[in-house]
């Protein structure tokens, strides 16, 4: 059972006077900004049924400790896994601006922190958004929720991607890289690692493009930071895993429209990521890029280095 924030205040400090506001932003969770004497937290605590969207809140703390490690995510000060509430510092800086993401220094400090992410460590969970775009159909149609696009087109595209990278990496990935999970109080922070899991490398390239609306331009310049050279098959990957994320953002959406009780219009999310899904496939020689990106495999890790700033 989900627990309000005055049941954890009053568990966390009972013997303090704590102030808390809700933070703007979430979707799915509920998050405060707590204060303790000088001491500020952040805490989150999560929907109804979140377990169905694909999250693992155990692999979620394991990947959070590694972010933090790195000086990227924000300290985990408490969980409870009964309950599935996080309390991490608070950060005291600002968000970054979507304008700002695809561009310098952002970009470079962006590339570097996910090269970081990517080479830090395993955790047990996995994320395969081919299968949890799947997953998030099947639920829908078990609580009798339509998409409302054409949804076995989108999932041929998906076969097909799936197909020609069949051998990619497996590293750690945030996999949910919005702008209100980028953070900067003098060098990047990113939050929120709920959707975290071992994954292919591209889905976080091409979800951070996507998200921002990157032109060819900016991704040239993300692929030139993350990879040290560019290689138009890296392009390939992150133009096919653009078509990924977009799928896998309005198979949410429909997923929410199933099992949530938040008044927030899913299925408007869902439509506008459907559309965008549509839209990017017309722009794009899908045989041909899958042909580059299938002659990647053992070869689409960089190599390591240490976030910027650190």
């Amino acid at each position: 059972m989900t627990r309000s924030i005055e049941d954890v205040i009053s568990e966390l400090w009972p013997e303090h006077t704590a102030h808390f506001e809700p933070l703007a932003g979430g979707i799915t969770n509920a998050n405060y900004r707590v204060e303790v004497g000088d001491d500020v937290y952040a805490v989150r605590l999560p929907g109804e049924d979140t377990e169905l969207l694909g999250i693992d809140r155990d692999s979620e703390i394991a990947a959070g400790r590694i972010a933090a490690e790195l000086g990227i995510g924000p300290e985990l000060v408490q969980h409870c896994p009964r309950h599935s509430y996080v309390v991490t510092r608070f950060i005291e800086g600002r968000h970054v601006d979507a304008r700002e993401v695809g561009d310098e220094p952002m970009i470079s400090e962006i590339s570097s922190a996910l090269r970081a992410v990517h080479h830090a460590g395993t955790i047990e969970a996995h994320f395969d958004a081919f299968r949890l775009v799947s997953a998030y159909h099947e639920l829908a149609a078990a609580r009798k929720t339509t998409e409302r696009f054409d949804y076995e087109h989108m999932a041929a595209v998906l076969g097909r991607i799936a197909a020609a990278r069949g051998g990619h990496a497996t590293v750690l990935c945030h996999n949910d890289l919005l702008t209100a999970n980028l953070l900067h109080d003098g060098r990047l922070r990113i939050v929120d690692w709920e959707y975290s899991g071992m994954g292919d490398p591209f889905f976080d390239l091409g979800n951070l493009a996507v998200n921002h609306s990157f032109t060819a331009e900016q991704i040239e310049r993300l692929l030139a930071g993350y990879f040290d050279v560019f290689d138009e098959r890296h392009t390939a990957a992150l133009e096919l895993f653009e078509l990924v994320s977009e799928a896998r953002e309005a198979m949410w959406g429909v997923a929410q429209l199933a099992i949530s009780s938040l008044d927030v219009d899913f299925e408007a999310y869902s439509l506008e990521h459907a559309r965008g899904f549509f839209e990017l496939e017309a722009n794009l020689e899908l045989e041909a890029l899958a042909e580059l990106t299938a002659g990647l495999a053992g070869e689409d890790q960089p190599r390591t280095r240490t976030p910027s700033g650190s």
